[in-house]
């Protein structure tokens, strides 16, 4: 187990950004970035112990601070929308960006936490390494109240897991709703599309939305449709099928209400799996949080990207998926929902951790 540092290039203000590589005893290798809090690298061995960089982004600091697709991206105060970008606390109405649309609040706006510098401590011992980054959101960023104290630290375990660990706490009563918006392609993030691999997801509803895909408020059961995932298939088998919800979001971009079976505080459960026959890498997603984005990268054009993806690779739609754990969609402004609001000395205290294996091929 081990942590090295080195230069991830220099910002458009002239500040140097580090690269944090974890290794684990096992040669799988993840690597974040001050600048963003973001993960830039997940290198894991395939069926026959090849390695792959199965996590899309940048070469250098350059990308991320443009990112559109938000690749690696540590997402916050609230991550994925708010209907008419405003909420209300208390008795008062907080307007935020309105960046999505040009009527709703997509990811707290165009400045998110991925978008800024983070302190840094790293932790090492035997069976894991972690790198812990830290800041303080101060009240009335991107349009929250409240001093917000946030941490996100990444773990690489010898089990060849990487855990999310997010902490917040805030001086006001405030909204928080923290994610990590990787893209994986277990293929490797320069092999194109991931409609091949097989997804199964620990549920059987979704939050439905309106055209402009902000939840109604409704919860959908999707068993035996479309979007069901509760038996392992490829994601390209159903994503054109003749249904209203992918038509509106041009294949999967959906919050999944997760079949979460928590008995006790620190417990996770298995909610999803990624998989890709032809290499044999699976990937399995643990959470406590109630909901899961699965997000097809039905808007990925690297085209338009005024920057390459990794060695110059220009990324594609539907060349990554994403599996964004969650409260829902929204949730500030539906009573019904989990509630993303947070008082005051109630902390925001979460994990996910997405754990990757081999299947071999059977003799």
């Amino acid at each position: 187990m081990g942590i090295t540092r080195s230069s991830f290039g220099t910002t458009k203000d002239g500040k140097e950004a580090t690269l944090f590589t974890m290794e684990n005893k096992n040669g799988m290798k993840v690597t974040v970035s001050d600048f963003g809090a973001v993960i830039v690298n997940i290198i894991v061995p395939d069926k026959n112990g090849n390695f792959e960089d199965v996590a899309l982004g940048y070469d250098n600091v350059t990308g991320y601070e443009t990112n559109g697709p938000g690749y690696g991206s540590f997402i916050g105060r609230h991550a994925n929308r708010i209907g008419g970008a405003q909420f209300t606390i208390n008795g008062k109405t907080y307007e935020l960006a309105k960046n999505d649309n040009g009527v709703n609040n997509l990811h707290s706006g165009p400045m998110g936490y991925n978008k800024v510098f983070y302190d840094v401590e790293t932790f090492e011992d035997e069976e894991s390494v972690s790198v812990e980054f830290s800041r303080i959101s101060p009240d009335g960023e991107q349009g929250f109240p409240g001093n917000l104290e946030v941490t996100v630290t990444y773990t690489l375990t010898d089990e060849n897991d990487l855990a999310i660990e997010y902490f917040a706490d805030c001086d006001q009563d405030t909204v928080i709703n923290l994610t990590n918006h990787t893209y994986f392609n277990l293929a490797g993030q320069a092999s194109g599309s991931v409609l091949d691999q097989e997804v199964w997801i620990n549920s059987h509803q979704i939050t439905p939305t309106d055209k402009l895909l902000i939840p109604t408020g409704e919860i959908m059961d999707i068993t035996g449709t479309a979007m069901d995932f509760s038996e392992p298939k490829p994601i390209g088998r159903d994503i054109n099928a003749d249904m209203e919800c992918l038509k509106i979001a041009g294949g999967y971009d959906h919050n999944y209400v997760l079949d979460l079976d928590i008995e006790e505080e620190d417990e996770m459960d298995l909610v999803a799996i990624l998989f890709d026959k032809q290499s044999g890498r699976k990937m399995e997603v643990y959470t406590d949080l109630p909901g899961m984005q699965l997000y097809s990268g039905n808007f990925i054009d690297g085209s338009k990207d005024p920057n390459p993806g990794k060695g110059g690779v220009v990324y594609k739609k539907r060349d990554g998926v994403c599996f964004e754990t969650q409260f829902y969609p929204n949730s500030c402004n539906i009573p019904s929902f989990p509630t993303s609001i947070f008082r005051v000395g109630e902390p925001y205290d979460f994990c996910t951790v997405y754990s990757f294996s081999v299947e071999k091929d059977e003799q």
